[in-house]
C-alpha cells in the first residue's frame, strides 16, 4: 500500500510521532480503565503536540463517542480508535477534490518571508517538469531582491525559465509579462512567486487583486489557484497566520514546510479542522522532492 514516498514521509514525522505517540503510548500503558483521567491525559497529549485546543476537544468528543459506540473496554484499544478519528478528521471534505482537469494552470504562491516559499515554488517547478510538463516561474515579490535571486537558483536547478524584473518593480507587470510569455512558450504552468508582507493587509490586498484582475484578463482560458505557504515548525502560530492571509485573500490550498524539523506535525489536524482549507503539499526534508503531495490518510497512518 505504501512505498518510497511514504516512508520519507514517516522519517520526516519522526519527531511528532516521537512525541505524540510515545506519550500516547505511556498514558495507555498506565490506564487500569477507561476513565475521566484517562481522556483528560489524551486531552493534554494532544494540546502539547500543537493540535490545538479546539480540535483537540473535537476529537475527543468524537473519541468518546467512537468507545461507546464501539463498546471499547481495553485501554490498549484505544489509540487504534484514536487513529481512527484522526484519519476521519482528515479525511472529511477530501472527496470533494476532484482530479484536477487537464489545462493551462496558474498558481499564486502567497507567504511571509522564511517560511520556505521560493523553495517550495523551485521544488514544485521540478515536480511538475519531471512530469513533463512545460513549466514558467514569475519572480512576482518585487519587495526584495534576494527573492528574486533565490527564485532564479531555483529556476536552474529544476531547469525551467524565469520572468523577472529588477527589486522595486511593479509585481503585476512581472505577472503580466509572465502570463504574456506563457502564452508565447504554450506553457502548461505559471508559477508566480507573489508578495509575503502581512503587516499591511491593505497593501496586501490591492496587490493581489490587481494581479488577480491580470490573469483572469489576459489568461482566462487558465485554471488559477492561490496556495498559502506555512512554516511547519511554527505550530499554532501558523493557524493564526493563515486566518490573517485568508482576510485579506481567498486561499485555495496550503503548503506547508519543515515537518521534518518540528515535533509540531499535529498543526496538520488543526488547519484540516479549523480552516477547512486542503493542505495540497508538505515539505518533509531538504531534497528537491521532498515536497509530497498531502495524502490524509498516509499522515494518519506516518503519524501513528
Amino acid at each position: 500500500m505504501f512505498g518510497k514516498l511514504f516512508d520519507k514521509l514517516k522519517t520526516g514525522l519522526t519527531k511528532t510521532r516521537d512525541g505524540l505517540t510515545d506519550k500516547i503510548n505511556e498514558a495507555l500503558n498506565l490506564a487500569v480503565s477507561i476513565d475521566e483521567d484517562l481522556y483528560e491525559e489524551l486531552e493534554e497529549v494532544l494540546i502539547t503536540s500543537d493540535i490545538g485546543m479546539d480540535t483537540t476537544v473535537e476529537i475527543i468528543e468524537r473519541l468518546r463517542k467512537k468507545i461507546r459506540t464501539e463498546k471499547i473496554n481495553d485501554p490498549q484499544m484505544v489509540k487504534p480508535a484514536l487513529k481512527e478519528v484522526i484519519k476521519e478528521i482528515m479525511l472529511e471534505g477530501t472527496e470533494e477534490i476532484e482530479k484536477k482537469p487537464e489545462g493551462k494552470e496558474v498558481l499564486l504562491v502567497i507567504g511571509v518571508n522564511g517560511v520556505g516559499k521560493t523553495t517550495s515554488i523551485g521544488k514544485l517547478a521540478a515536480k511538475n517538469k519531471a512530469e513533463g510538463k512545460k513549466v514558467l516561474l514569475a519572480a512576482a515579490d518585487t519587495f526584495r531582491a534576494a527573492a528574486i535571486d533565490q527564485l532564479e537558483v531555483w529556476s536552474k536547478r529544476a531547469n525551467v525559465d524565469i520572468v523577472k524584473q529588477g527589486e522595486g518593480s511593479d509585481p503585476a507587470a512581472v505577472v503580466y509579462d509572465a502570463v504574456t510569455a506563457a502564452k508565447a512558450r504554450n506553457v502548461d504552468l505559471l508559477i508566480c512567486d507573489t508578495a509575503g508582507r502581512l503587516h499591511n493587509k491593505k497593501n496586501l490586498m490591492n496587490e493581489l487583486e490587481k494581479i488577480n484582475r491580470i490573469i483572469d484578463r489576459e489568461y482566462g482560458e487558465a485554471r488559477k489557484e492561490t496556495l498559502l505557504v506555512l512554516d511547519g515548525t511554527t505550530g499554532q502560530n501558523a493557524v493564526i497566520q493563515a486566518k490573517q492571509f485568508m482576510e485579506a485573500c481567498p486561499i485555495d490550498g496550503i503548503i506547508l514546510t519543515k515537518l521534518d524539523g518540528t515535533a509540531k506535525g499535529g498543526v496538520v489536524i488543526s488547519i484540516k479542522q479549523i480552516l477547512d482549507i486542503p493542505v495540497r503539499y508538505i515539505g518533509v526534508g531538504e531534497g528537491i522532492d521532498d515536497l509530497q503531495e498531502f495524502d490524509a490518510e498516509s499522515f494518519a497512518e506516518a503519524l501513528f
